[in-house]
């Protein structure tokens, strides 16, 4: 759904999937911008260390209460990560893991925004120059599909100036700036060219 099918539906409240606070902080000041309620939905269980978790959570965290946002963190299970992606470890990025990394992502946030009452989740995710849109957009629409009564918001996040406003906010904000994407298997990858 574009965003003008989305303004037209008079969708205001929004389930945001964010990986991390400087990935987030773009998307959520233009919807604040636009009349749109995000909560953010941190569940980013292929994170690795756990270390490194907690430290994107708590920069997520700061950032959603610097705003007076509800926060929502979601369940950390490594362990059942790992068993998602069993077999594919050896998977290039942008491969068959990731696709599965994000088929579990965007479930988790569906089945928490029709628990909230929510019908429409996006997710930061499609910010990233470093992922495919189209296997996130493969994983939102396979999880509207499976979780009745939600809609996932297909958005390429990068475009509209927002790519440009994010690093400036990082700086602003002066987050913590990660280097890889987060699984174990992703910390050797990390110089893989973009999508235009």
């Amino acid at each position: 759904m574009a965003t003008t099918e989305v303004q037209r539906a008079a969708v205001r409240e929004v389930i945001l999937h964010a990986c991390c606070a400087p990935c987030s902080s773009a998307i959520v000041e233009w919807m604040l911008a636009n009349g749109y309620q995000p909560t953010i939905f941190y569940f980013n269980p292929n994170i690795y260390p756990r270390e490194e978790y907690d430290i994107r959570k708590a920069e997520s965290q700061r950032h959603a209460e610097s705003l007076g946002l509800r926060w929502v963190d979601g369940d950390y299970d490594h362990q059942k990560w790992l068993e998602a992606v069993k077999g594919l470890e050896q998977e290039p990025e942008r491969g068959s893991r990731c696709q599965k990394c994000f088929d579990c992502r965007m479930l988790a946030t569906a089945l928490f925004a029709r628990e909230q009452g929510i019908r429409v989740f996006t997710t930061t995710l499609a910010s990233s120059r470093w992922k495919s849109l189209q296997q996130i957009n493969r994983a939102g629409a396979t999880a509207e599909q499976a979780v009745e009564g939600t809609h996932f918001w297909a958005q390429n996040w990068r475009k509209g100036g927002l790519q440009e406003r994010r690093n400036q906010l990082l700086r602003e904000y002066n987050f913590y700036n990660q280097r890889y994407c987060g699984c174990e298997f992703s910390m050797h990858n990390i110089n893989i060219t973009s999508d235009k």
